[in-house]
């Protein structure tokens, strides 16, 4: 009779464990810190975070920066007070955000950045990097424009975030060695946007339309949904057979190219990437080494490739 009444105490008190989830493995705290979610790729990024980040062993949390440097430096702030064991992050400005994650990892956070990458000096603060290699996007973009005009052509460049790692890198893999320079591709003007948003490359455009003209034979615009804002101020001027060249192969890129306004996008998948992201964050908390810097590949969406690839979910 004793046994009896001791076997089932036992039971009792495994069942009230397993309901209070006593002895199940508890998942860690990590946040993803999203510099605006009127990115539509970084709402997206943080909608692949939060359904993924359960199978890997996190419990996320998504914080909006909302285009401020500062907020998103007091979110990592926060994070650190908060006690999260790790933070993934795509910065507002690569170098402003220095100062707190220095911080978090003197607290001890595991801190991964996603698709955008801190500069060399700084990457000391960051325990690894995923994206894409967007100074290749950069090359990529500019091969399109040689491909396309093998005895030259006058463009107009429309840069992404000012300050923005995917901007700098985009910027300077189109202008350099393995990209217009030394071709007979010139650029007419250059000018980078306060933030990724429509409206500031179509009105970045019109005024390269105004001072430039039927000059203007292509645009490299660092994103397709600036590429949408550039065929607006396009089609409104009346100026046709622009040869347009975006980077991200977001659903609004497909259907342009697909449509024939747009002549190239050079894609990433952000559900990999952020796989990948939560990947390298679980090995690390088990104490296991990883790469410091991961390149998810790009894909080349133009007017024949378009057939093979489905409409992106973004």
């Amino acid at each position: 009779m004793a046994r009896m009444k001791k076997i089932l105490v036992i039971g009792m008190v495994l069942l009230v464990a397993l309901t209070l989830g006593v002895g199940a493995q508890a998942k860690v705290k990590a946040a993803f810190i999203v510099s605006n979610m009127a990115n539509e790729s970084q709402a997206f990024s943080a909608k692949q975070f939060l359904k993924f980040g359960s199978e890997y062993g996190f419990d996320i949390y998504t914080f909006d920066a909302k285009g401020d440097t500062q907020a998103e430096s007091h979110i990592v702030t926060n994070c650190i007070a908060q006690k999260f064991k790790v933070i993934f992050l795509n910065p507002n400005d690569i170098n402003a955000i220095v100062p707190s994650l220095m911080k978090a990892k003197q607290a001890g956070l595991i801190v991964g950045m996603f698709s955008s990458d801190l500069a060399a000096e700084s990457q000391k603060y960051r325990d690894f990097f995923v994206g894409v290699n967007d100074t290749m996007a950069g090359e990529q973009a500019a091969q399109a424009f040689i491909r396309a005009f093998p005895n030259g052509a006058k463009v107009v460049e429309i840069g992404g975030q000012a300050g923005h790692d995917a901007q700098i890198k985009r910027h300077d893999g189109f202008n350099g060695d393995k990209g217009i320079k030394g071709s007979s591709v010139k650029v007419l003007d250059y000018k980078a946007c306060q933030q990724w948003a429509t409206d500031q490359a179509q009105t970045i455009m019109e005024n390269m339309i105004v001072k430039y003209g039927k000059d203007i034979q292509g645009v490299f615009v660092h994103w397709d949904n600036g590429a949408t804002g550039v065929i607006q101020a396009a089609k409104a001027a009346g100026l046709k057979d622009l040869f347009i060249v975006g980077v991200d192969g977001n659903r609004a890129g497909f259907y342009q190219v697909q449509s024939g306004g747009q002549a190239v996008s050079i894609a990433q998948d952000f559900t990999v990437m952020a796989k990948k992201e939560l990947e390298l964050a679980q090995k690390v908390v088990k104490g296991q080494k990883v790469e410091p810097v991961n390149f998810v590949p790009l894909s080349v969406i133009d007017e024949e490739s378009v057939k093979t690839f489905d409409p992106p979910e973004w």
